[in-house]
């Protein structure tokens, strides 16, 4: 790690001109949230592996920011030449940036791995020291990473429409309709899952993300993709032509994105006889006074956008975005399915978990709370870690039609792991499984058909009163926002507090947010919605069949974790009465999978509460059955029996 450092310093000083500073983003060049090894730069430099996280190196520190999610993790992860900054706490780093370097300092960051709202948001920031952010023609950290992994050069495949739901001419043609109604000449697609949305693709580029690498630019008559020819079969090719769509390489977008600023690019292609006919609005062209390129902020990188005019760009969220999470009556019958399926691998797991417990740990397993683990380890030779454990979980998800891997690495966690909210256990440091401690598995997977969340914490020996207390809260918070029903034009911030109010009864609270969008067959983090405490939750109503998880939790420093997660669509909650004539909405659950009893303390439910558990537990028995053998079934029996009091 000190020679990476010190290598960068050298490559910063001899740089023209000399940078002060280095930024070393987690992004790839599409801003994707899990990225390729390739492209893990920012991992490579700190040796801090979570998803999420920024590193600055300046002449003398190197410093990394990362949010709540990541605090623990980061502590334990970073070496003592780095300084953790924790998001939220410390000063933002442009804020940080702009206060402690030189006046006139020069920041340099690659231009393809930061979107135009940062670069903009901190080259406002350097203004007042007359700072400037450098776009380095290389990125400097491929310059001295030696060992870095090549570029994944996987096939692209194509997802049929009895999974898509819906054919790419209709995809197009409301693209283009929005286009016309912004009065832009065309779009710079550069986020993986929009392109792979709006084509009817998928790849594997990306572990745990059924993506290729690729951009994209549609304007009236032209539907460009780009991407590295060599993962694209003649059986694509055909496809891809069969819908006027041309084929390029991926590098020639920055060549294409300028022709496309100087109204050229429908040049290049009539010359070479391959101008598409545009359908929908019936017209061949734009009118000469669209001159606005769209450009998402949030997600075009600041290469691409340097190469238009600021003046002609319509900064915009993406009209896709909103598109794909607004899922189509195929989309979300298949996501239904595939929940079943992978609900069914969730029971069978702790069917097999439980069993595991008793016999090698003794422990009173799943169902009794009135002892503890005896002391003697049952078996000396065998042992379950978090590692192993999580393995068993991929074989029953494997085992299921449909199935094309993890939507996320497992967080399979035990005891003060369990603390860790985005813990990643691995094989040669993890934990044994504790019969005596908490255990928190949040996991899923990709389906062809739909992509799973789902988290479940549980305790196979005797759980403290403190622990149930807790568990409860969580639960009590996790019913409240399942049970919510809310106007139209609501936003998930707005709702975020109900699964917090039976924590903050006790003090206590979470860091991290409530819920997200859930992608069909695509990435398991999908926006542009989210419940959140944070102010972006506010930007995008919820509406009637978009996805969204639904996953407060609970995590004590050094001792344990709780988070309970289910997957939800929004649905008409077909009220009595319609005040104001919005509208109102409700949540569906999909995920399916028993809430552990012993965990639960019954005293702090009211009748409300137990008539939701009993009925959801209820339905877990009759959708799961048809899937599980007779002693798995009389285990989820047994798990969901009728709570009374």
């Amino acid at each position: 790690m000190a020679d990476t450092l010190s290598a960068l310093r050298s490559l910063m000083a001899s740089h023209s001109p000399p940078l002060d500073a280095l930024v070393v983003p987690s992004e790839d060049y599409h801003q994707s949230e899990y990225v390729s090894a390739r492209d893990k730069r920012r991992e490579f430099v700190s040796g801090f592996t979570g998803s999420a996280g920024l590193a600055l190196i300046t002449m003398k520190k190197a410093l990394l920011w990362t949010d709540g999610r990541y605090f623990l993790q980061a502590d334990k992860e970073l070496s003592d030449q780095w300084n953790l900054m924790r998001i939220g706490e410390d000063p933002a780093v442009d804020v940080w940036m702009a206060d402690n370097l030189p006046k006139e300092a020069a920041i340099g960051v690659d231009p393809w791995c930061v979107s135009i709202d940062t670069a903009k948001r901190w080259e406002h920031a350097f203004a007042k020291k007359q700072q400037k952010l450098v776009q380095t023609s290389k990125n400097l950290v491929d310059e001295v990473w030696k060992n870095q992994p090549p570029p994944e050069i996987n096939p692209v495949i194509i997802h049929p429409l009895e999974f898509s739901g819906r054919s790419i001419k209709d995809k197009l043609n409301d693209l283009r309709e929005n286009l016309m109604r912004e009065k832009a000449r065309g779009i710079i697609i550069t986020t993986l899952d929009e392109v792979a949305w709006l084509y009817n693709i998928r790849g594997s580029d990306v572990s745990y993300c059924p993506v290729v690498h690729a951009f994209a630019i549609v304007t009236s008559n032209l539907a460009l993709l780009y991407v590295d020819k060599r993962k694209v079969s003649s059986e694509v090719l055909s496809y891809m032509e069969e819908n006027g769509i041309e084929v390029r390489e991926y590098g020639a977008v920055s060549s294409d994105v300028a022709l496309l600023a100087s109204n050229q690019l429908n040049a290049l292609f009539a010359v070479k006889g391959t101008q598409a006919e545009v359908t929908g609005n019936g017209t061949k062209e734009m009118k000469d006074e669209f001159e606005l390129i769209w450009a998402d902020p949030t997600s075009c990188c600041y290469a691409l956008y340097s190469k238009l005019d600021a003046d002609k760009v319509l900064l915009r969220p993406s009209p896709l975005a909103l598109a794909k999470a607004i899922k189509n009556p195929v989309e979300l019958e298949g996501l239904k399915r595939a929940h079943v399926r992978d609900g069914a691998a969730v029971v069978q797991y702790l069917f097999w978990l439980d069993h595991q417990m008793q016999e090698i740990y003794g422990a009173s397993g799943y169902f009794l709370a009135d002892v503890g683990a005896s002391k003697k380890k049952h078996s000396e030779t065998i042992k379950l870690t978090e590692v192993t454990a999580s393995d068993k979980l991929e074989g029953f998800r494997a085992s299921k039609e449909h199935f094309r891997g993890l939507s996320f690495p497992t967080i399979s966690s035990v005891g003060p792991n369990a603390a860790i909210i985005h813990y990643a256990p691995r094989a040669e440091t993890c934990a044994e499984l504790d019969p005596d401690r908490i255990y928190l598995f949040d996991s899923g997977a990709q389906y062809v058909d739909g992509t799973t969340d789902i988290t479940r914490t549980v305790h196979f020996g005797k759980p403290s009163e403190h622990e149930k207390a807790c568990y409860t809260a969580v639960l009590k918070g996790h019913i409240a926002l399942g049970n919510a029903h809310f106007p139209n034009g609501t936003n998930g911030n707005a709702l975020d507090i109900l699964a917090r109010v039976p924590l903050w009864k006790y003090g206590l609270d979470y860091r991290h947010g409530t819920g997200h969008g859930i992608g069909s067959y695509l990435n398991v983090h999908e926006g542009p919605h989210l419940i959140s405490f944070r102010p972006q939750a506010r930007n995008v109503p919820l509406q009637e069949s978009m996805t969204v998880t639904d996953e407060p939790g609970y995590y004590e420093d050094g001792n344990f974790g709780i988070r309970l997660e289910n997957v939800l669509i929004i649905k008409d909650a077909g009220t009595k009465f319609n005040f104001g004539d919005k509208g109102y909405l409700s949540f569906e659950h999909i995920t399916w999978a028993p809430y552990q009893r012993k965990l639960i303390d019954l005293s702090l439910l009211i009748p409300e509460e137990i008539d939701w558990l009993n009925s959801y537990h209820s339905k877990c028995r009759d959708i799961l059955a048809p899937y599980l053998n007779e002693s798995e079934s009389a285990w989820l029996k047994k798990a969901t029996e009728p709570i009374s009091i």
